[in-house]
């Protein structure tokens, strides 16, 4: 059948399962979304405030499905504006499509009006990117980047449109989505190998990172760390891939991980790093991370093995393969001493000290959240302290419902997070965790959610500072506090009701449970700011480029 490129951008959207877009119109996109219009019974449209909060929305869906999100965009600064949405999908190994207009073919490279060349310019943040410039490429255009986005690890691809594309008419024959690729483990022979080293440690640890959530994979991950009974200690980005109450689970890793988690990184004879990268902000001083252990890592990415800590052995193929492998033929491993000396850890430590106790602590909101949210529902969150303390106190008990920004470190990114998922999700409830900072990047966002009645909790941690700049400038800069107390006069309350959002306000411990729980009855957007000690810190602290013996544990 004969079709406009924008119907078959439609048609090619509804093969691959799409049932929910996000973006904004603009002139180079008018016949897509002419041809969105006509398809509006089966695919849904999103409109959000500004294209980087529907980039994050587009993430948002992304991660909390499994699906690959979908943002569609105009050209000129309608694509450039989702460029920091894309870096953050990429970072964080996400699948999203980005289709984006552009001028007409005969207006390429003369500097027309909103021309950019998008293409080249998100090229070292992305998968691969395409300009389609005959309307005969578009749909097997499309079905690569969809396939793309989903295949080895996962990522964003962007598809750049021009105009007349869109307009013109080709033959287009529905196709069944391409099956992702098996990917076939690339070393079986190293399989024996770590399982002789899981065979003979007495102290084993597992570094559990994002891959295992990406390659749906958490069931097979709970069996292997539970066969070879090894204590899990995760990144950011893998929370949730094993329950948080599970007694194996001993809490995230790293900077801002606990005084156990670094212990076990100090003291084990192997480490397994299993869909984990050894960011800077896990490994610290590369060179002294888990020196006095076997470093096994078992990764999609050939890139990454090698890339920050030298390993010892490594498996190379999908995650959930690697575990089902190296389960077979390997005997129920017992290591209850090196359990019981991780559990005396856990207790050197007893968390942040508040310099005032008249204000309402962090870790007791979010335990109240804790209580008040069902497992399945969804916790997203911006980036700053008040992330590192969603990552400390929240329990997330099952996959795929803490959304955050890992890699790139993006604030500004919960709030279209929590639309895509919410949108995805209608069924569940999304909390929204945020600070003051992070929350004015993108607040135009609360429009969307008033507009299409997302019932996500918007829990905004107000120090009236940007909290985690001022704690390095405490620790490292003297406290010359330069620019992170900004004096803001925002009345969060009167600009959620500007928006026709309820706002509610928390400013004493005693008001924590009950003004969470109305929050989360009313079944609609609501903005609860909960006003903290200025100086409250997230610790303990590992400095950067340091050990766990050098952790701060008091400011």
């Amino acid at each position: 059948m004969q079709l406009t490129g924008a119907e078959i951008i439609c048609e090619c959207l509804l093969e691959q399962g799409v049932d929910t877009v996000f973006g904004y119109p603009g002139g180079a996109a008018l016949n897509t979304y002419d041809a969105l219009y006509k398809y509006s019974d089966r695919i849904n449209h999103i409109l959000t405030a500004h294209e980087q909060g529907a980039s994050h929305a587009a993430d948002g869906y992304a991660r909390s499905t499994g699906k690959t999100g979908v943002v569609i965009t105009t050209s000129g600064p309608g694509a450039t504006n989702i460029v920091t949405g894309l870096a953050t999908a990429n970072i964080d190994s996400v699948p999203v499509v980005a289709i984006t207009g552009n001028v007409t073919t005969d207006q390429l490279g003369r500097d027309s009006f909103q021309e950019v060349d998008i293409v080249d310019i998100v090229k070292p943040i992305t998968k691969a990117s395409y300009l389609v410039e005959k309307v005969e490429d578009l749909a097997d255009t499309i079905r690569k980047a969809f396939a793309l986005a989903q295949d080895g690890r996962k990522g964003p691809v962007l598809v750049d449109v021009p105009k007349d594309v869109t307009a013109n008419k080709t033959e287009f024959t529905k196709q069944e989505p391409k099956k992702p690729e098996l990917f076939e483990i690339k070393n079986p022979d190293s399989i024996r190998r770590v399982q002789e080293l899981i065979r003979n440690s007495k102290r084993p640890m597992i570094y559990a990172g994002g891959g295992i959530l990406s390659a749906n994979a958490s069931p097979e991950f709970k069996a292997f760390a539970e066969l070879i009974d090894a204590p899990v200690c995760s990144s950011l980005m893998g929370l949730g891939c094993i329950p948080a109450s599970h007694p194996l689970f001993v809490g995230n890793i790293g900077m801002h991980g606990g005084y156990e988690t670094g212990m076990a990184t100090a003291e084990c004879d192997l480490m397994i790093a299993c869909g984990a990268r050894f960011s800077d902000r896990v490994a610290g001083d590369r060179e002294k991370f888990g020196e006095q252990a076997k470093i096994v890592q078992l990764e999609i990415d050939e890139k990454e093995i090698n890339k920050n800590v030298h390993v010892d052995e490594y498996v190379l193929g999908d995650v959930k393969d690697i575990l089902i492998a190296l389960t077979v033929g390997l005997d129920k491993q017992s290591h209850s001493e090196w359990l019981a000396k991780i559990e005396e850890w856990k207790h050197h430590f007893d968390g942040a000290r508040p310099t005032d106790s008249r204000y309402p602590r962090p870790q007791d909101i979010l335990q109240a959240i804790n209580e008040i949210k069902a497992d399945d529902d969804i916790i997203a969150t911006d980036v700053g302290q008040h992330q590192m303390w969603v990552a400390q106190y929240c329990k997330i008990e099952k996959n795929k419902t803490l959304l955050t920004s890992g890699g790139m470190g993006t604030m500004g990114f919960g709030m279209g997070a929590a639309i895509g998922a919410q949108s995805a999700h209608p069924d569940k409830r999304v909390f929204l965790i945020t600070g003051d900072g992070s929350f004015h990047m993108n607040l135009n966002e609360l429009v969307t959610m008033k507009s299409y009645n997302l019932p996500v909790v918007i829990v905004i941690m107000n120090n009236s500072v940007l909290g985690m700049v001022r704690q390095w400038q405490k620790l490292f800069y003297s406290s010359r506090f330069s620019q992170t107390d900004p004096h803001r006069a925002t009345d969060f309350i009167k600009l959620a009701n500007a928006f026709g959002i309820d706002g509610m306000k928390i400013t004493k411990p005693e008001e924590i449970k009950p003004v969470l729980q109305q929050a989360f009855d009313l079944k609609k957007p609501v903005v609860v700011e909960c006003v903290i000690d200025p100086d409250e810190n997230v610790l303990p602290m590992i400095p950067p480029g340091k050990t766990v013996n050098e952790i701060i544990t008091e400011m």
